[in-house]
């Protein structure tokens, strides 16, 4: 997460959003960066704990911006991500395991560790299905957000690669497929709704 008190934006990590290469390209600018367990904050912990700092310590009310992937292909992201090498014996490792079997494990009622990768609706969403930040743009669509911070920031703005998944197949059957959808309906129905949008959409908060 990357703060810029004297823009008073807030910069939130998805994860699996190509958060890191934006972190790299505006780091230096930033003035607060929350890194390691602290990185991916959810958005209703921020309101709860970060806003109010904000407030107290700067005098200001920053807009949260966020990114959002499409969610299979968010989750196929997570799977590749936990099939490389060097994850190989850890408990997070997805090496042998089919898409479906991930897909499987992580909309189960107690997802086990290699599968604990959470929502990307919880992470942007309070209980009553309100979109807790300011601003979201969709991942497919990275160049309006880029525009968006290039004109907020005052600076230009060039994306790197960085933590690239495995290039591994990673297919999904029709069933699990049906499956995934209705788990996390909710999800989908924000994701089509920030697409029926060309990309971005303002929260209600």
């Amino acid at each position: 997460m990357l703060i810029f008190t004297e823009k008073r934006i807030a910069i939130l990590a998805v994860p699996k959003t190509g958060t890191t290469a934006l972190e790299m390209a505006l780091r230096p600018h930033a003035d607060i960066v929350f890194q390691r367990n602290r990185k991916h904050m959810p958005a209703a912990r921020f309101r709860q704990k970060v806003a109010p700092f904000l407030k107290d310590g700067f005098g200001i009310q920053a807009e949260t911006i966020a990114v959002m992937r499409e969610p299979e292909d968010q989750l196929r992201s997570w799977y590749k991500y936990r099939q490389s090498d060097r994850r190989a014996g850890h408990e997070n490792s997805t090496a042998g395991m089919s898409f479906d079997q991930f897909i499987r494990d992580a909309i189960s009622d107690n997802p086990p560790p290699h599968a604990g990768v959470g929502s990307q609706y919880s992470f942007l969403c309070d209980a009553k299905g309100r979109l807790l930040v300011h601003h979201l743009f969709a991942y497919e669509q990275m160049h309006i957000m880029i525009d968006f911070l290039q004109d907020r920031l005052g600076t230009k703005i060039e994306l790197e690669r960085r933590n690239v998944s495995p290039q591994v197949d990673a297919p999904l059957s029709d069933e699990m497929r049906t499956k995934l959808t209705k788990a996390r309906s909710a999800e989908f129905d924000l994701y089509a709704k920030l697409t029926s949008r060309e990309g971005y959409l303002e929260g209600e908060i």
